[in-house]
């Protein structure tokens, strides 16, 4: 029996410059399109990254489980970015609303689990933390090249409603890491 041939991990094709869309098309690798992609793609590596460096126990065990679904979502969600929209036809959907209702229960799972916030909070604390504030910064960069995307465009409503809600859930998560390991939250002093 012979094992099938492995793929090339590199094909040449982008050496120019450009890279191939869902369908065939080529676009150049600084088009709005790629960058929003991208970003997704760089966005979904910082929750790789999340997960990796949270605690491993029943607090966080829930939490981990609903960022690998994330994961999943933000790859269908790059896939519909990578999918050009001919005249006529509507965007490319890589969510649901109610996957947007699933992270805005998550949001107020955690956040009833936190003490109240009357400040600003500032990056930092356990390494998780830290990296749930990476990670909410660069969904944040997501949206807006999602949006930037759209001024030239259709793209779907949702997956913008769910890049906004999910910088507020990894803004959540940076919280719980903190006060769940008893790591003091940094608070900006505007006075220091």
């Amino acid at each position: 029996m012979t094992e099938p041939k492995k793929s090339n991990l590199y094909t040449r094709t982008g050496d120019s410059g450009t890279t191939s869309l869902v369908g065939g098309s080529r676009t150049t690798k600084h088009s709005p399109r790629l960058e929003a992609y991208g970003t997704i793609d760089e966005l979904n590596s910082h929750i790789g990254l999340l997960i990796s460096h949270m605690p491993s126990n029943r607090d966080f065990a829930p939490i981990a489980h609903s960022l690998l679904k994330v994961q999943h979502r933000l790859f269908d969600i790059g896939a519909a970015l990578a999918t050009p929209t001919g005249p006529g036809e509507e965007p490319a959907n890589g969510v649901t609303d109610s996957a947007i209702t699933e992270l805005e229960h998550e949001i107020d799972r955690i956040d009833s689990q936190l003490p109240p916030l009357n400040r600003f909070v500032l990056p930092g604390g356990t390494i998780a933390a830290s990296q749930a504030h990476v990670a909410r910064t660069v969904c944040r960069r997501a949206e807006r090249r999602t949006l930037s995307l759209a001024t030239d465009t259709p793209v779907a409503p949702e997956i913008l409603r769910y890049l906004n809600r999910l910088s507020d859930y990894l803004f959540a998560i940076a919280r719980f890491n903190n006060v769940k390991t008893s790591s003091t939250e940094i608070f900006w002093d505007k006075d220091c």
